[in-house]
């Protein structure tokens, strides 16, 4: 399974910023286990998720959704 544009653009501002799964999951108020799933594309963010881990990652969630 690939994963899909928006797990990819999530992974790699991530590890640009060099964060564990962990260290975002806890900036997002979520848990790894889910940034995991999202990256991978096994579940889609809800909307509540996907602007916390844009906060998190300090990306504009406009440029989150052009990945897309």
């Amino acid at each position: 399974m690939t994963s899909p544009p928006i797990g990819n653009a999530i992974q790699a501002r991530r590890t640009a910023l060099g964060l564990s799964q962990t260290e975002l999951a806890q900036l997002a108020r979520t848990t790894q286990a889910q940034v995991s799933r999202v990256e991978r594309g096994a579940i889609p963010p809800t909307l509540p998720v996907l602007e916390r881990l844009a906060r998190a990652l300090d990306a504009d969630l406009e440029v989150t959704l052009k990945a897309l």
